[in-house]
């Protein structure tokens, strides 16, 4: 089989079910499109249809739409190959593609009105692939190429025997990184674009009452950097806690830890919290003060993640998440 051919992943939602594979076909949603092959056969005519068919959609998903329909209606040729992970039976469906491009309203949106025929040629199990072949058909997007693992793809697709390695430490490890790096990524995004930086405030203000503080978000302006008063007691006697909150990924200095710190006196403790990181000069400043403390992305969305059970629904609609297992770090000693 070909190796130049360009082989497609592509992901289709539960509400498939079988059907793709008994039925022959493959399909993406978008049905107030219309149908796609009577644009003109460009990016900039299909993305000025997704902003005038979708109104509402933030301007940095356009593209994406736009150009997800694109390929399945332009770019994707007969002959092409398809791999198509189905989280139903966890196989690999792997197919080539049979027809042009079709529009069937009658199917719905859920059910995905673009569609193209597929002659649907090997059902592997998903165990047989390596953790990296894995990951990249796992893409976070609907359709997609496959480009870094397309040779083990490719010897499936011929029938060849697959190397789905063993999981050790390293592959076991590596996939967990994977995996937290990715829940760390929408978290830190959905802070830094779901939210206004008052809003923020307020999430935090949030979070450290779920951690059985009594808070109060000061006013908006003339608060001289401190956007967070915060205190065990009812009544905020003792152990007063002063929070600045900067809702961005960029790196925090020491100038502007020291602000925060300017207006913490001896009995009361400060507190930054920040979606990036921290200067070595801002790190050696807090360690130098005992009652300061800064809180960086990571060590933000470690807290989130521990006292998520018990946020109010408007910031579980925020960062809707579910608990659930993921890889452990394994040691060599732990291999069987």
């Amino acid at each position: 089989m070909p190796e130049e051919r360009p082989i497609w992943g592509i992901h289709m939602g539960k509400d498939h079910a079988e059907h793709p594979i008994k039925d022959g076909y493959i399909a993406i949603g978008w049905a107030r499109m219309g149908d796609l092959s009577k644009l003109p056969a460009n990016r900039d005519s299909f993305k000025k249809t997704v902003t005038a068919t979708y109104p509402n959609l933030k301007p940095g998903a356009v593209p994406v739409v736009a150009g997800t329909l694109f390929k399945f209606a332009c770019e994707m040729q007969i002959g092409d190959l398809v791999v198509y992970p189905s989280k139903i039976d966890r196989m690999v469906n792997l197919g080539t593609v049979q027809g042009n491009y079709q529009f069937e309203p009658s199917s719905g949106d859920m059910d995905g009105p673009n569609r193209r025929s597929v002659k649907w040629i090997r059902h592997i199990a998903r165990a047989d692939f390596s953790q990296a072949a894995l990951h990249e058909i796992g893409s976070a997007v609907t359709l997609f190429q496959v480009k870094n693992n397309a040779e083990e793809f490719v010897a499936a697709f011929d029938g060849k025997p697959l190397k789905g390695e063993d999981v050790d430490a390293e592959t076991a490890n590596a996939a967990a990184a994977i995996a937290e790096e990715e829940i760390e990524d929408f978290v830190i995004k959905r802070l830094k674009s779901g939210l206004s930086f008052r809003q923020f405030e307020f999430f935090v203000a949030h979070l450290l009452e779920r951690m059985g503080y009594h808070c109060r978000v000061t006013q908006a302006s003339g608060d001289g950097g401190v956007d967070i008063i915060a205190h065990k007691d009812e009544l905020g006697f003792h152990d007063i806690i002063k929070v600045q909150c900067k809702q961005t990924v960029n790196t925090i200095g020491q100038p502007q830890v020291s602000q925060l710190y300017g207006h913490v006196k001896d009995n009361e403790h400060g507190l930054f919290v920040t979606l990036g990181g921290y200067s070595g000069p801002a790190l050696e400043f807090e360690r130098a003060n005992q009652n300061l403390r800064l809180v960086s992305g990571s060590e933000l969305i470690e807290l989130i993640f521990s006292h998520y059970e018990r946020f109010d629904p408007l910031y579980r609609m925020l960062l809707p998440m579910k608990k659930t297992y993921v890889i452990a770090p394994l040691t060599s000693e732990d291999d069987p």
